[in-house]
């Protein structure tokens, strides 16, 4: 990639942060579609983070918690309820990306979604989707009935 590629990518990525800014509703699938897709696509290792959201869905943080391999990452459901709980949060749209850029949900991604959201349910918050970003495609996984 040139350095004024680069450039571009970068400029790109700070205009989409202020429309995902602190404040702001997340009220679809696609408020979020444009900012994952700049904000995990050139990863070359699979990164999982997490939007924080208050009751209205607005914008509490973002956080990138994980970051693994090429094809996995550890996630940690203790480090995710720590962070809901520093931000005071009352909902989370969990997010990583697939680095080979196949975007179906893998088996793990399905399991760590369901133990995700039974352990936010204890401390009465909702799990409202799980994006999966793989080269320029997004998938939701409340879209296909995952969450």
């Amino acid at each position: 990639m040139s350095p004024n590629d680069q450039a571009v990518i970068q400029q790109a990525r700070r205009i989409l942060a202020r429309q995902v800014r602190k404040g702001r509703k997340l009220l679809s699938p696609q408020d979020v579609r444009d900012y994952l897709l700049l904000r995990l696509a050139q990863y070359e290792r699979e990164v999982f983070g997490v939007f924080l959201l208050d009751n209205q869905h607005r914008v509490l943080a973002f956080h990138e918690l994980f970051q693994g391999t090429l094809n996995q990452t550890a996630v940690y459901p203790r480090e995710i309820i720590k962070v809901t709980v520093q931000h005071n949060a009352a909902a989370l749209i969990l997010v990583h990306n697939h680095p080979g850029n196949e975007p179906s949900p893998s088996n793990a991604d399905k399991l760590i979604t369901q133990k995700i959201k039974l352990a936010v349910e204890l401390i009465d918050v909702r799990l409202l989707d799980h994006f999966i970003v793989a080269g320029d495609q997004t998938v939701s996984m409340a879209e296909l009935g995952l969450v």
